[in-house]
């Protein structure tokens, strides 16, 4: 049972303060073939990540930019709108991956700190 909300799936989770630290360690318990249909899942929400990312891109550049239906091909000054917006689009979304990396970093070094006062 997944939850929408906007066009974003939330995918339901058995544990939502499960650290991701101890997801991995889950993951390498499990049975090799059960090893290896949670990496095809993986791979599918990467692929629909990507598709939705460069979807996202299209519609986004394509609906500021392209503003004349005149002829087949873009003007001049549309191309260049567009490049500059997919290349603004992708370092927007190079740097939010960045900071949730660092993110999820910072979380994971927090919850091994707290094994470790726990131990």
């Amino acid at each position: 049972a997944n939850t929408r909300v906007g066009k974003t799936e939330l995918l339901p989770t058995t544990s939502y303060k499960q650290t991701d630290l101890s997801k991995m360690e889950s993951v390498q318990k499990l049975a090799p073939h059960q090893q290896q249909i949670f990496m095809k899942e993986m791979e599918q929400l990467q692929l629909k990540d990507s598709l939705t990312m460069y979807n996202n891109l299209v519609f986004r550049c394509f609906d500021s930019c392209v503003t004349s239906f005149r002829s087949k091909a873009m003007d001049k000054g549309e191309i260049s709108c567009v490049e500059q917006c997919a290349a603004r689009y992708i370092k927007m979304t190079q740097r939010v991956g960045l900071r949730f990396a660092e993110h999820q970093a910072l979380q994971q070094a927090q919850a091994a700190q707290q094994q470790g006062q726990q131990a």
